[in-house]
């Protein structure tokens, strides 16, 4: 795992879009994986503007995203194919096909988290990877447990998630409670991923996950096992992490 500091938002989702941009020019018919929520916004902006001044082509990008919530239809306003539309896939040339995201509706939640599994592995694996980290260390939304879920999974949202994504709701109570959610196994299989981490409401999620101990309690945390991890992590995000780290503007860990 590489940990990079850098000074503010705006930094880190242009450090995160020049990797994305060059997995692209790199490889056009790149497998990424997506991630939703606030973090990435900027991410995902910089990378519309860059695909309307003709500096990139998704034209044969395929994408997977992580989760989606269980009971939300693709048109309601607060799924993440609604937000993944509005964000990135209305914006530039990616084949509508090739964007893949769980059936949050599927009437058999098993079957849907085994037939994306199959799609992930048929499309030989993610290339890159990216995530955000909740507040209570999670990644999709694989939450803190006793184990590490490997396959794609029905999750139950923790009440800190609940809370922390009410501000997508009207209220509280219309929060979905379920999420079909991407496994470790696909995460840690990318060939590479990149963590992006922002705000104080992160700072003591990300100094668990780099300077504690890798456990299912803390999801992010197995990231330190990863061969090609990169932590994007901004002065707010990385206040509880040593001093001398953060001085150092980037640290290797295992």
């Amino acid at each position: 795992m590489d940990v990079v500091f850098v000074e503010d938002y705006e930094a880190m989702s242009r450090r995160a879009a020049e990797i994305v941009a060059g997995q692209i020019r790199q490889k056009p018919d790149s497998v990424l994986g997506l991630a939703t929520g606030s973090t990435p916004l900027g991410l995902y902006h910089l990378l519309c503007r860059w695909y309307a001044a003709g500096r990139l082509d998704f034209s044969a990008v395929t994408t997977f995203n992580l989760d989606e919530y269980i009971g939300l239809s693709p048109t309601h306003p607060q799924s993440y194919h609604a937000f993944m539309q509005k964000h990135l896939f209305s914006k530039v040339n990616l084949c509508p096909v090739r964007c893949f995201l769980p059936d949050g509706m599927a009437g058999d939640v098993l079957a849907e988290a085994g037939r994306y599994d199959a799609r992930i592995e048929a499309a030989g694996g993610i290339d890159l990877q990216v995530l955000g980290i909740g507040r209570n260390g999670h990644i999709g939304f694989n939450e803190p447990d006793d184990h590490f879920a490997v396959r794609t999974h029905r999750a139950y949202l923790s009440d800190d998630t609940i809370k922390a994504n009410a501000r997508f709701f009207p209220r509280l109570a219309d929060v979905p409670r379920e999420a079909i959610s991407v496994g470790m196994g696909a995460i840690m299989k990318a060939q590479r991923v990149v963590l992006l981490a922002s705000g104080p409401d992160k700072a003591e999620a990300v100094h668990r996950a780099v300077c504690g101990v890798v456990t299912p309690r803390v999801p992010a945390s197995i990231l330190q096992l990863h061969r090609a991890a990169t932590v994007l992590v901004d002065a707010d995000a990385a206040a509880l992490v040593p001093e001398k780290w953060r001085h150092a503007g980037r640290i290797h860990i295992g």
